[in-house]
């Protein structure tokens, strides 16, 4: 049976073989770009109309489907620190304003957390001033509030 790595690698292949883009694939599977490499790069479980979807526009064996909808084991697949220029300048974002967003958040929310499960990611280019390329990251996450006992 192939395992998430080689059906990672497999559905990459096939996508720039196709000329396929995540928003193709989050469509057909009802879902956002950003979910759909998700479940390519092994990090959720697919639902079988999702797993049969990626597996008929990525013309993946049959048997891939089944390793789509099982529960993922969700673990970096990058080193640590990160080397990748682009995976690295979120870590440094993090790093460097994470307690200022913490600050604000705990003013806003209360004690608590954003729920890294309960989250939705949407990436979006947007131009500002015309002409010049930004990226829009929202990380839309159910706050959960610390227990009191």
């Amino acid at each position: 049976m192939l395992n998430r790595e080689e059906i990672r690698q497999a559905a990459l292949a096939a996508k720039d073989t196709k000329g396929l883009s995540w928003p193709q694939l989050g469509e057909a599977i009802g879902k956002s770009p950003v979910y759909a490499a998700m479940l390519v790069y092994g990090y959720g479980q697919a639902s079988e109309a999702e797993a049969q979807a990626l597996t008929r526009m990525l013309a993946l064996p049959a048997e891939a489907q089944k390793v789509l909808m099982k529960a993922p084991h969700r673990m970096p697949a990058q080193p640590w620190p990160p080397t990748d220029p682009f995976v690295y300048r979120f870590y440094e974002a993090i790093m460097l304003y994470g307690p200022v967003f913490k600050d604000v958040a705990h003013e806003i929310f209360g004690d608590g957390i954003m729920s890294a499960i309960d989250m939705s990611v949407d990436i979006r280019k947007t131009e500002e001033p015309a002409g010049v390329p930004r990226m829009t990251i929202t990380l839309n996450g159910k706050w959960l509030t610390y227990k009191k006992f």
